[in-house]
């Protein structure tokens, strides 16, 4: 949704948006988001929960001074018609914060997402050796699910940019607004951004196969037009990557079928069974340890002929003990995952029981018990 980016007119003549100490205060703190609401005072996300900082209560005239300032025409005129607006500002060269603007009981608030500046690598991020098997695929759909905030975004500009330093090739994303700036590398780095590039997701993905992309990332899988397109495009030699909202592999093909009519549902899961390549999900934790903030716990699905097998079927909810058969083929379990993070140190046992899909199977591994398909290991 950003219509043309600002050209700041308090930048262009050297005096700095007033927003920015707001931002810089994050920067700072190293703060995952930024919260600004009318009648409260500023609020910091610092590893996962929300801080009061000591700036000044903001009044409904503050949060309008702040806001409009760091809007082109286009996007303020965007704003008051559709009461919300997505967008990146940049604070000088090193920060970008991806920004939603939108009115609640007729007052402005704002919501930004730090994001930095460098796309950070497979290693920084504590993220298992697989995904580099994912990333180095030709072709099929890899879908990274998770709760809101789990860094689904950071994992995927992991892969984008291992893809461009290893592979020639055409890497196109579409993008609502652009969060990491990719390098052309070995390969090139197509980013098209809605609202400024391409006015939707619909006309991005009918053009798209004109580009001749190589891999393609969309930012959101979320409704019935933006899976076909997806899935097609796996289907005919391209790697696609993709984000959706669920909580683990087997919720993630619910949610996509759900995106279509009841009618079309079998055709749509024999299509996803053929296309699927690999389905990461994770959920993001405090650390215990001073050199890292956050870090995630992170459950791979990989779609080998039984897991194929099982979608094809309607038998998703099976999916889990593939999983937990398969570590071998580089499969991770969220739970087995967790008590590794807490056996080593990463983590408290008591937010491993808040992620764990079942507190009672997280209890019984942490003592060496695991359940399996075939029964208790």
């Amino acid at each position: 949704m950003g219509p043309e980016q600002p050209l700041d007119a308090q930048q262009t003549l050297g005096k700095e948006p007033q927003l920015h100490k707001y931002f810089k205060a994050a920067i700072k703190t190293h703060a995952n988001d930024l919260h600004l609401k009318v009648g409260q005072p500023p609020k910091l996300r610092l590893q996962g929960e929300l801080k009061n900082t000591t700036g000044d209560t903001l009044t409904a005239e503050r949060m309008e001074e702040l806001v409009f300032e760091i809007l082109s025409p286009a996007q303020k005129e965007a704003f008051l018609k559709h009461g919300t607006l997505d967008f990146a500002h940049e604070v000088g060269r090193e920060n970008r914060f991806r920004i939603n603007i939108f009115r609640q009981r007729g007052l402005i608030s704002l919501a930004a997402r730090r994001v930095s500046a460098h796309v950070p690598t497979f290693e920084s991020l504590h993220l298992p050796p697989i995904l580099e098997t994912i990333a180095q695929s030709r072709q099929g759909l890899v879908l990274v699910v998770g709760p809101t905030g789990c860094g689904k975004t950071t994992t995927i500009a992991s892969m984008i940019d291992y893809i461009a330093r290893t592979r020639s090739c055409h890497i196109v994303t579409i993008e609502d607004p652009i969060e990491y700036l990719y390098s052309d590398a070995k390969a090139i780095v197509s980013q098209r951004e809605i609202g400024i590039d391409v006015a939707n997701f619909e006309d991005a993905l009918v053009y798209l196969m004109r580009q001749d992309p190589d891999v393609v990332f969309v930012g959101e899988m979320r409704d019935s037009g933006t899976v076909t397109a997806g899935m097609r495009a796996a289907e005919t030699g391209h790697l696609v990557l993709g984000t959706l909202h669920s909580a683990n592999a087997s919720q993630a093909v619910h949610r996509l079928l759900d995106l279509f009519p009841v009618n079309e549902r079998e055709l749509v899961r024999q299509a996803l069974a053929i296309s699927l390549r690999a389905v990461i999900s994770q959920v993001l934790l405090p650390s215990i340890r001073e050199e890292v903030d956050r870090l995630p716990a992170v459950e791979v699905l990989l779609a080998n002929p039984a897991v194929r097998k099982l979608i094809s079927e309607g038998r998703e909810a099976d999916l889990p003990n593939v999983i937990r058969g398969a570590q071998r083929e580089g499969m991770q379990d969220l739970t087995d995952h967790l008590v590794k993070l807490v056996q080593e140190g990463w983590i408290d046992p008591k937010d491993a029981y808040k992620y764990a899909p079942n507190t009672d199977e997280l209890k019984m591994a942490l003592k060496g018990i695991r359940a399996t398909a075939e029964g208790i290991l």
